[in-house]
């Protein structure tokens, strides 16, 4: 049986721990992605998902708890090696595109590629290729600002995806957008997830968009629950 390429166990986190007023985030979570899976995570503002996700992409530590990415135990891994993990490993996609907006949506693809040790030429054809398949292939040469909202979104799914994650992490990746867009949008991220066989998690206040996927988890006073 493959691993699991998301485990948290026991993985708490206290914000001013020890201090007046300390607000405990996270309380003992649970969480385990297979291989293509894809799992919504609901939980109200101010509930901890996004704290909850950038523990998972090795963005932040939990103060108890282990995490484990692909079977390894990232718990008191160096920065380096954290690092390197999320680069290699890990694909974030978030609200706001964060595109860098003086270059192209195609050198918005390249650059990830490039810094993970990709050439050029390797680099350039895997972006055109992702950039045609989510229907934005003809805007390859335009900037950020030239794009419409939805066409920004699916060239940040394409960087996310540049450099082949085993894990995809999206945190309110539609919230920005109408909702016709908001669900074309969706429906490319589902493709692209179910095309490559990455776990994917992904935060959202829309139910709808919740159901479709393969599970849904809730997030209540710092605990996880099913369903």
């Amino acid at each position: 049986m493959n691993d699991p390429v998301l485990a948290l166990s026991g993985v708490t986190k206290t914000y001013n721990k020890g201090l007046p007023g300390a607000v405990e985030v996270l309380r003992g979570a649970e969480l385990s992605i297979a291989p293509g899976e894809v799992v919504a995570l609901v939980a109200p503002s101010g509930a901890g998902k996004s704290t909850l996700l950038h523990i998972a992409g090795l963005l932040d530590t939990p103060d108890e708890g282990a995490v484990r990415i692909c079977g390894r135990d990232m718990t008191g891994m160096s920065d380096r090696k954290r690092t390197a993990a999320r680069r290699e490993d890990i694909g974030f996609i978030y609200q706001f595109h964060h595109l860098l907006p003086e270059f192209t949506a195609l050198e918005n693809v390249v650059l990830p590629q490039l810094a993970n040790g990709v050439n050029r030429g390797e680099a350039v054809t895997r972006a055109a290729d992702l950039l045609a398949r989510v229907g934005v292939g003809g805007r390859a040469d335009h900037r950020p600002a030239a794009l419409s909202g939805g066409e920004q979104q699916r060239v940040a799914f394409c960087r996310a995806l540049a450099n082949e994650p085993a894990l995809l992490l999206a945190d309110e990746p539609t919230g920005n957008l109408d909702p016709g867009t908001a669900d074309h949008v969706f429906e490319t991220l589902m493709e692209l997830v179910r095309a490559t066989g990455m776990a994917a998690l992904i935060a959202t206040h829309n139910m709808e968009l919740a159901a479709r996927m393969d599970r849904v988890l809730r997030m209540d006073n710092g605990v996880l629950t099913e369903g």
